[in-house]
């Protein structure tokens, strides 16, 4: 086994044996250990916040919600179409409707999304609210029917929509990373990665607005072709399914360029902050109550593997966490500021569940976003 191993899950899986484990879980997240402090930042901060209420376990919601826009609209638009869901297993019939109500209200002032829109990809984002509103027909149609079936195509392609106009409210990449890390490859946006295995194929979306370091320097590892012919070198499952441990004595990524192992810093940004904390985990930041906007609370989240001992030590291994609620809650758990989160499983998740030790990454390339990254 190699270095790079991720003890606190093995400890996390010991302790979810027990009957105290849901009162520690909580405790922990509550903070009853001590006095803490907060950094000051006199940036601004940007609207990245989740809504309240049930922790989000969806992936393409997390990076919906983490997109550096502020726009109450397409917010509250999302917010009621990513309800139906929870209303759709309960057959909450009235409920449902409401929630297409609410959309289309917002839907009706489009001046108010437009706002958010640079001048430029306005004719494009008209032609998208256009198409929203047709997809508002088609669901009410569904609702009448009570299709749950086609409610739940319909409603997943029109979140497909909404993202891609929050997407075009982003302008550009809203801070500089600390000069200390300014030589690192950065994704200054977002990638999205085809990883195909021995047993099929995912598609990752790796999000640099929020780990520009992190996601940087994995998608210049795929750009590279690092992974192709790297086997997972563990898989728990429930846990955890890690790979990038290259062949021979090393345990990450040895630089041709200057011949050294190339070490990158634990990133994490906050909701509500404007920039990550770099280099220490969030309890050792006095931060351990605030939650980040990419958390562990996905099937599929992606995250990089570190030396236990050394905040800064990750390199080229990477894991797929396989949540499991009774391990980690949604909203509170153990993993959530001590890991890199950079991404979340986007396509075929199911595929994880298959995949062990020995399977391998036959190749992984970027299909989108590479113009983003920054050597």
């Amino acid at each position: 086994m190699c270095s790079l191993q991720i003890s606190l899950l093995d400890w996390c899986k010991r302790l979810a044996r027990t009957s105290v484990v849901a009162l520690l879980l909580v405790s922990l997240s509550l903070g009853l250990s001590g006095a803490w402090w907060n950094f000051g930042n006199d940036q601004p901060v940007r609207d990245s916040r989740l809504p309240g209420g049930n922790a989000i376990t969806d992936g393409k919601a997390l990076l919906r919600y983490a997109l550096p826009i502020d726009n109450k609209e397409i917010r509250d638009i999302q917010a009621s179409m990513e309800d139906i869901s929870t209303q759709l297993r309960r057959k909450r019939w009235s409920s449902i409707s409401r929630d297409v109500a609410q959309a289309s209200r917002r839907l009706s002032q489009p001046e108010k999304l437009l706002a958010a829109i640079p001048e430029e990809r306005q004719p494009q984002a008209e032609a998208l609210i256009s198409q929203m509103k047709e997809g508002i027909i088609t669901i009410r149609a569904a609702i009448e029917a009570k299709d749950k079936e086609n409610i739940s195509k319909e409603q997943h392609h029109f979140l497909e929509e909404v993202g891609t106009l929050e997407s075009l409210m982003v302008e550009e990449f809203s801070f500089e990373v600390p000069e200390e890390y300014s030589n690192f490859p950065q994704l200054q946006g977002r990638a999205t990665v085809e990883m195909t295995t021995n047993k099929g194929s995912l598609t990752l979306v790796v999000d640099g607005y929020s780990a520009p370091v992190t996601a940087g320097n994995f998608v210049d590892l795929v750009q590279r072709g690092f992974y192709d012919g790297i086997e997972f070198n563990r898989a728990e499952e429930f846990y955890v399914l890690q790979a990038g441990d290259p062949p021979g004595p090393e345990t990450g990524f040895i630089d041709p360029a200057t011949g050294k192992y190339r070490a990158i810093p634990l990133e994490i940004l906050l909701k509500g902050d404007s920039e990550p904390v770099y280099g220490m985990t969030l309890e050792e930041a006095g931060l351990y109550r605030e939650e980040p906007v990419l958390p562990f609370s996905a099937y599929g989240t992606l995250a990089m593997a570190r030396p236990e001992s050394d905040p800064n030590g990750a390199s080229s291994q990477f894991f797929f966490f396989l949540f499991e609620a009774e391990l980690t809650p949604a909203g509170i758990n153990l993993m959530d500021g001590r890991y890199t989160v950079f991404g979340y499983v986007v396509k075929n998740k199911e595929l994880l569940r298959k995949l062990k030790v020995g399977d391998v990454i036959e190749s992984a390339k970027v299909v989108e976003g590479a113009e983003n990254l920054v050597e």
